[in-house]
This record gives structure tokens, C-alpha cells and sequence, in this order.
């Protein structure tokens, strides 16, 4: 019996609803329910704090050591094919592979994204995409084969898009989410290009180009549906993300509940995890990062209460499963919060971690946004405070 399986019945026989049991273990009811059914691994205190709350004796936290140790296996065997692509430089090896050999190596890749810098991904991201690209135009495939090519070209520019925005590239990150759309049109899978329609969103709104972002986010909720996956959620929170930065406070509260309802909509999995998965934690991130760009008030203070749950939840997530990046961005729409409601110490407590990070992990988002935080810093409110002067002149070294 899996670990879901067996703590589901586990569960169920001491009468617990699945709420009950994730509030004894701290979890959202949605992560227990996705545990339970195979759909994320566990972590280690949630099989522990399982283990004890249900008096299992150890065979909680036996099941959940045998999966992990399989579980392990199974990515460092994946980790090794990705790596190997992307460090041969030579096509003919690279077509000896077995088209599943590729999709494995997209699919790592995409879950990889998450906690690694952007220059190695672009890097493994291009030669993967290279072979795609070789086998589409050498007609080296099954015939059944050419739109699963399609979808793992178009997932590899969708990563290379975000890997040139990261970098701080939008021209760039745009081309990538363009060809993207592109080979998402030709496999005829709506899911991707719901996907890439909220990526070239991103890339407009990293631009300030807020109307544009609107008609992407549009362009792609015409194809909502019976469609796998969060994509709705998420280019309704791209949604709100403009709304925001527009200072329609109503319009985008409004867009977030719609947001939530997306979600309980979704009944199936997205396809593709990692970079291609919304989680709820990154729905949070979404709440937070565009509340913080209204007037403060409520908006301000339901801006930090989200970045503080999306903060404890990627803490609570194994390393593989962790968004650096965006945990790192988290802080600093806390801190941006917390500016706003005029509390200084509390953002500079929440800004810590980003300013600690070496220079070669401050991503072009970082810098954009912890920079916002040093402007709101200089209004006159704050010429009085040292404790908003230091904050400020660290938030200057930033990239230096």
C-alpha cells in the first residue's frame, strides 16, 4: 500500500475529516488531499506529525522512507539523462535518443527550473530544444510522434522564455514565448498555449506594459474549458496583477475570487509540473505580489498575510519542489507590505534573506522589485527614521 493510501486509511478509520487532520499537521487541507491521492510526495514531518497524530506506530513514517528512497533513485537516474543533454554539444548523439528520453529530459528540466539558476536551465533548455528541433525538420519520428515533438519544443521555448526574463532579457523572453505559441498551435494543445498566453502576460507586465498584458490574458481565457490544469487560475491572477498595477483595487479583489473559483474548478492535473504547474502556494505569491501595488490599507495588509502563507508553505516543501526565486520575491512584497503599513523593523526582517543572497542569485525580478521598496523608503514620512535609512542603503547594494 502507497503512503497516500495507507494515511488515507488511516484517516478515515480514527473518524477524521480531512480538514481535522491538516490542521493537527499543519497543512492546507488541499496538500493533505493531493498527498493522499499520489498527486504530491510527502515530506518527512508531514509522515512524522502523520504518524504520531494517528498513533501508527512508525508505519507511517516506514511507508514514507521506502517511497522517498525510490523516490530519490528515480531523480537522480532523471537528473543524470538531463545533465548529459545538456552538456553534449553533439547533435548526433543527442538523435540516438528514444523520443520518451526527451520528454523525460524536458520534463526534469521543468521541475529543475524551479530551484536553479537561469543560465545552466537556458543552457540545458536550448540543447534539448535543438534535438526537437533537428528530429521536426529530418522527419525523424513516428507518425504518430510529430505533435508530441510540437508540445516539447513549445515547452522548451516556454523555458527558455522564462530563463531570458530571469536574466533580465524581455525582447528575448517574448521571441521564446512566441515560438511557444507556435508549436502549441500546430500540436493543437490548448493547455500549453493557455500557458504561454500567461507568459507573454508576465513578459508585458515586467515591461509595464499593462494594457497589452490584459489582451494576452483575454487571448488565452477564450480557450478555458474543458482544459487540464490551473491555467485559468493563472491568467486570472495575471489578470489581477494588471488590475492592480491599473489601481482598480474593487476589479482586483473581484479577479482573485474569481481566481479561487478556477481552482476548485480544476478536476484534473496540470500535465506538465513544475514550471508549468500553479500551485496554490503560487497563487498566494500572485495575491501578494499585486495587492502591494494599490494603496495600502487592506489591500496592504492582505497583501503580507498571503506572503507570509506562501513563505511557510515553500519552507514546508522538499527541495525539489521549492521556487527559490519566487520564495525569494516573496519577501520582498512582505517587505513592500509592511513599508506601507508603516512598519519598517518588520520589513527589514523580511528583506534579510534577499539581501544576504550573492550577487549571481539576484534575479532582474529581484532587483526591479526590492529597488521599489528603497523608493518607498524615501518619502518624506521616513526622512526621520535610521531604521528606514539603513534599509534603503542595503537595498542600494543590491546588484552592485
Amino acid at each position: 500500500m502507497s503512503f497516500g493510501s495507507e494515511l488515507r486509511q488511516r484517516r478515515q478509520d480514527a473518524g477524521l475529516s480531512l480538514s481535522a487532520l491538516a490542521s493537527q499537521v499543519h497543512v492546507t487541507r488541499a496538500h493533505l488531499h493531493n498527498v493522499e491521492t499520489g498527486r504530491r510526495a510527502p515530506s518527512g514531518d508531514l509522515a512524522e506529525a502523520s504518524d504520531i497524530t494517528l498513533q501508527a506506530g512508525g508505519r507511517l513514517v516506514a511507508a514514507f522512507q521506502s517511497e522517498d528512497t525510490e523516490r530519490q533513485r528515480q531523480a537522480a537516474t532523471r537528473r543524470t539523462l538531463a545533465a548529459s543533454l545538456a552538456t553534449s554539444r553533439d547533435l548526433m548523439e543527442l538523435a540516438d535518443l528514444e523520443l520518451d528520453q526527451l520528454q523525460a529530459g524536458v520534463e526534469e528540466t521543468a521541475v529543475d527550473y524551479l530551484a536553479a539558476p537561469p543560465a545552466p536551465m537556458l543552457m540545458r533548455a536550448d540543447a534539448l530544444r535543438r534535438d526537437a528541433l533537428q528530429r521536426l525538420r529530418d522527419y525523424r519520428h513516428g507518425p504518430h510522434e510529430r505533435a508530441d515533438l510540437y508540445v516539447a519544443a513549445g515547452r522548451l521555448s516556454g523555458i527558455l522564455a522564462y530563463a531570458a526574463l530571469d536574466l533580465g532579457n524581455a525582447d528575448a523572453a517574448l521571441e521564446h514565448a512566441r515560438a511557444a505559441g507556435r508549436c502549441a498551435q500546430y500540436a493543437g494543445d490548448t493547455e500549453l498555449l493557455m500557458w504561454v498566453r500567461g507568459t507573454q502576460s508576465l513578459i508585458a507586465r515586467f515591461s509595464g506594459d499593462y494594457g497589452i498584458a490584459l489582451e494576452y490574458v483575454r487571448d488565452g481565457l477564450q480557450y478555458a474549458g474543458n482544459v487540464p490544469g490551473t491555467g485559468e487560475a493563472r491568467l486570472l491572477c495575471g489578470e489581477v496583477q494588471c488590475l492592480a498595477n491599473l489601481g482598480d483595487s474593487r476589479a482586483a479583489n473581484q479577479t482573485l475570487r474569481l481566481a479561487e473559483q478556477a481552482r476548485e474548478r480544476a478536476n484534473r492535473p496540470d500535465s506538465l509540473a513544475g514550471l508549468f504547474e500553479f500551485s496554490e502556494t503560487k497563487q498566494r505569491y500572485y495575491a501578494a505580489s499585486s495587492l502591494i501595488w494599490l494603496n495600502g490599507g487592506d489591500d496592504a495588509r492582505t497583501a503580507a498575510a498571503e506572503a507570509m502563507a506562501a513563505i511557510a508553505s515553500w519552507q514546508q516543501m522538499p527541495p525539489e519542489q521549492r521556487s527559490l526565486d519566487d520564495e525569494r520575491l516573496c519577501h520582498i512584497y512582505l517587505a513592500t507590505a509592511e513599508v506601507q503599513l508603516g512598519e519598517v523593523e518588520a520589513a527589514a526582517e523580511a528583506m534579510a534573506p534577499v539581501l544576504a543572497l550573492p550577487t549571481e542569485a539576484q534575479i532582474s525580478w529581484i532587483n526591479k522589485r526590492a529597488h521599489r521598496v528603497g523608493s518607498i523608503l524615501a518619502a518624506p514620512r521616513y526622512h526621520q527614521s535610521s531604521a528606514a535609512s539603513d534599509l534603503r542603503e542595503a537595498i542600494a547594494a543590491l546588484g552592485a
